[in-house]
């Protein structure tokens, strides 16, 4: 029986069935003419009842109407400009008769029309027959007042039947109230991404990591004879700008194939389930255009490790991690779809996406060092008219720790400035001065005291004479004691060449450049000033590092102490237990106290020594308010 029921839904003519559903819908026009017919019977029921209610009445004329006053036939009437509306108080031939129920007697309702020449005796006619009188102002007439009435009624029915139509686009082409459940992806077809990897300066190894994969997606049946796979996922680690969403695009443009992009943000809503079904539409519009290359930028968003963070686990946020697991698990041996994801905190991703079979390879990508700056400089400046003078090599030396995007953020600096000086091309002076605001932050119209003004002095010629006197130290830049950024004065060391092993001398002369300045002003005045917060917090961190987790310390010796590595939404430092002793705790803080003390004394030592180069550089700095190193060097030399 139940089979023959479905047979017969299934050849209903007046039934139509939406794919992959088995329960019958209703034709999406049905709904539409069911709502037309309800608001036209609540029309005809105000309006064409009213109307018709107001036409029951006998229409008299003028010398009729005050014939019946006379013969006593009128009990009321009602004056409203030229009309006139009254009641018969017995029924007459010919007139339509209603029941009138608080008298329990026949009336008739009639009506007339004013002359449009005065007559002064029908109200004296009137009250000499106790008629009672009633004074309305005048209307407009049936007609007009339907019209008025109905223009608001029409507005309201445009707006339901506009939105009802909007509506039914939406669910119609996309299968769900209003789009939630779709993905968000932006999709490029295959040829719209003019980016390759010749347009990428630096990161030659994470190219080289990622062509491998483009020569795949270009020639697939070559890879499959020789039994290769195509990795599952692609992700992509590395610090903020260093160009992972520039190099996902150039992998895209390179293989020629279909690129669809999407921040992990987006999956997310306040409604549980949407993002993972997001995640099922973005992967099944993938595979349908596979050869294609999916891209998930900002995955930690999504992808942070389950169970973890101060309020336990986020049931939206875990189902769409869910849903992403389980598409990359889906693939077959024949879809050629590469999933790309990049993030610049690795360290808080799930387990589960790392495991091979997911994110099976992982490109890290590195600031660029002083070759590649010189790159990206020269492609950024291909658009910018450059003075002669431009020395691209002198600015990627001084641009050390710069990402991509710091460096393309210096080169439109100084084009902003150039415009605003009406210059026509942009010199070296202007890059050097871009450089500095985007380093140091713009100038600040700060009024500063004269004794203020001397203390800082004093405090940037302690880190200037620190950095000369320390024999690893960075050499020094620039110094100023002109309030920009947050800072009050700054001085700029810039390195030589480019650290990636730091070694214990080295660190502990940074610590001591830090230090100088808070030295400096103790020397000079006696007492110290709060303008060493920001040094103290550098130096302590480096100090930290030094004895927990570099082993820089003969009393602990090597060993490393899980201390202050875990960020407190994670809820790791709290749940977990110390791997140390509150003793050894205890001796960690002695150490570091005992480090930065040493440090200080020694530094404090070689600033008393020099005291009269200490009073030079502040007098300089007071008077110039900027010195380089050729000034600076010139300074100490002379005495």
């Amino acid at each position: 029986m139940a089979a023959k029921m479905n047979n017969n839904n299934q050849h209903s003519p007046n039934r139509e069935q939406r794919p992959g559903s088995g329960q019958p819908q209703t034709p999406p026009m049905t709904w539409r003419y069911i709502s037309w017919i309800i608001v036209i019977s609540l029309f005809v029921y105000f309006y064409a009842g009213q109307l018709f209610r107001d036409q029951i009445k006998t229409q008299l004329t003028y010398s009729q109407f005050k014939e019946k006053i006379r013969d006593g036939e009128v009990a009321k009437v009602t004056l409203q400009g030229e009309r006139i509306i009254g009641t018969l108080r017995s029924p007459t031939v010919g007139i339509d008769a209603v029941e009138d129920r608080s008298r329990s007697q026949r009336v008739q309702k009639f009506s007339s029309t004013l002359p449009p020449v005065d007559d002064p005796g029908l109200i004296p006619l009137l009250e000499k027959h106790k008629v009672d009188v009633e004074a309305k102002p005048q209307e407009a007439t049936w007609w007009v007042q339907a019209i008025i009435s109905l223009i608001p009624w029409l507005f309201f029915i445009w707006i339901f039947f506009y939105i009802s139509r909007k509506f039914s686009e939406r669910m119609s082409s996309e299968g769900s109230l209003f789009g939630f459940s779709k993905s968000k992806a932006k999709r490029y077809q295959k040829g719209s991404i003019k980016l390759t990897f010749d347009d990428v300066a630096g990161l030659d190894n994470a190219k080289a990591d990622l062509r491998e994969i483009t020569s795949y997606l270009q020639s697939p049946e070559r890879y499959r004879k020789l039994g290769a796979k195509v990795p599952r996922g692609i992700l992509l680690m590395g610090p903020p700008g260093t160009g992972k969403t520039m190099l996902a695009k150039a992998m895209a443009g390179e293989a020629d194939v279909p690129f669809f992009s999407i921040s992990g943000s987006e999956f997310v809503e306040m409604f549980v389930g949407v993002g993972a079904s997001r995640v099922r539409d973005m992967f099944t519009d993938a595979k349908k255009n596979a050869p294609s290359i999916l891209f998930i930028d900002e995955i930690d968003s999504v992808g942070r490790a389950r169970g973890t963070g101060l309020g336990g686990g986020h049931d939206e946020r875990e189902q769409t991690l869910n849903q992403i697991l389980n598409e990359m698990d889906g693939f077959t041996g024949h879809e050629a779809v590469v999933v790309l994801a990049a993030t610049n905190r690795p360290d808080v991703l799930d387990s589960a996406l790392l495991r091979p079979g997911r994110f099976d390879r992982k490109v890290v990508l590195d600031l660029p060092d002083r070759k590649a700056r010189l790159a990206i400089l020269k492609i950024h400046g291909r658009a910018i008219p450059l003075a002669s003078d431009v020395d691209f090599d002198r600015l990627a030396a001084l641009t050390v720790g710069f990402s991509g995007a710091d460096l393309e953020n210096v080169m439109n600096e100084a084009a902003l400035l150039t415009g605003r000086t009406d210059k026509t091309e942009v010199d070296m002076e202007t890059l050097l001065t871009a450089r500095d605001k985007v380093v140091l932050g713009a100038r600040r119209e700060t009024i500063i005291s004269e004794d203020e003004k001397k203390i800082i002095a004093f405090h940037e010629a302690g880190h200037v004479m620190a950095a000369k006197l320390l024999p690893t130290a960075d050499p020094i830049d620039k110094v100023t004691i002109i309030p920009r950024g947050r800072a009050l004065g700054v001085t700029e060391q810039i390195p030589e060449e480019e650290h990636f092993n730091l070694q214990e001398s080295y660190v502990r002369d940074r610590i001591g450049v830090m230090l100088g300045g808070r030295i400096a002003e103790q020397l000079m005045f006696d007492q110290v000033s709060s303008g060493a917060e920001d040094d103290l917090k550098q130096a302590t961190r480096l100090a930290q590092h030094m004895v927990t987790h570099w082993g820089m310390s003969d009393k602990l010796g090597p060993v490393a102490f899980r201390r202050g590595e875990e960020h407190i939404f994670l809820g790791r430092e709290m749940t977990q237990a110390r791997d140390f002793s509150e003793h050894t705790a205890q001796i960690i803080d002695d150490e570091i106290r005992g480090l930065i003390k040493e440090i200080e004394h020694q530094v404090t030592q070689l600033l008393d020594k020099h005291r009269d180069h200490l009073t030079a550089l502040a007098e300089a700095l007071l008077e110039k308010e900027t010195l380089d190193a050729s000034d600076i060097n010139q300074l100490i030399n002379a005495r």
